[in-house]
């Protein structure tokens, strides 16, 4: 065939042919804001509150309170070297082994290791940072410290937090991968 004769084919075929379809704009975890809906574990959620972390050294990270209607969750979510997910949900400290927070406040460290429902968790790091709810005055950050715990498999994360001189929550979560939240949409007003 002559390059002429390729070229109106190509031409006829753009014409009359099927036109390829623009990919959809695909969001990530990344992208979540307030009233944003997703799907995770055939359900569908939606993004009740923003809360935004500031660690430090420019390092920053956003924690999502996320409802079905039933229940109540919070996603973490972190870009690193990769996007790093932790879904969690509050937990009563007194239900960990051990007096948790009368051993941070006499000694100033937490354990090395708690154990919650017959399971070890490990030490990880300790995280002191700012808190910050979306949608409050920019200057109403709050100081608190966070410890990060790994069980051996690295795949359950329990994490205890110290806000003031004696206020303590725990929260027990699942460490996901980004795939595992689909059908990001923010919601139609």
């Amino acid at each position: 065939m002559t390059p002429l004769l390729i070229s109106n084919m190509s031409f006829f075929k753009n014409i009359f042919g099927k036109k390829e379809e623009p990919k959809p704009f695909s969001r990530t975890p990344l992208d979540l804001d307030l009233g944003y809906i997703f799907e995770y574990d055939l359900r569908s959620w939606e993004v009740q509150a923003v809360y935004e972390y500031d660690w430090g050294d420019e390092d920053f990270s956003k924690e999502f309170k996320v409802s079905d209607g039933i229940d109540t969750y919070f996603l973490a979510v972190e870009e690193d070297d990769e996007v790093e997910l932790v879904w969690s949900q509050k937990i009563p400290l007194a239900k960990i082994e051990g007096d948790i927070a009368e051993e941070i406040i006499q000694k100033e460290r937490p354990p090395e290791t708690i154990i919650y429902e017959s399971k070890t968790y490990y030490l990880d790091e300790e995280c002191p940072g700012y808190f910050h709810e979306k949608g409050e005055p920019e200057d109403q950050w709050t100081e608190f410290i966070a410890w990060e715990y790994y069980d051996e498999s690295e795949h359950y994360n329990l994490s205890i937090e110290q806000w003031g001189e004696r206020s303590f929550e725990a929260s027990l979560g699942r460490v996901l991968a980004p795939h595992e939240i689909s059908d990001i949409l923010p919601r139609k007003l």
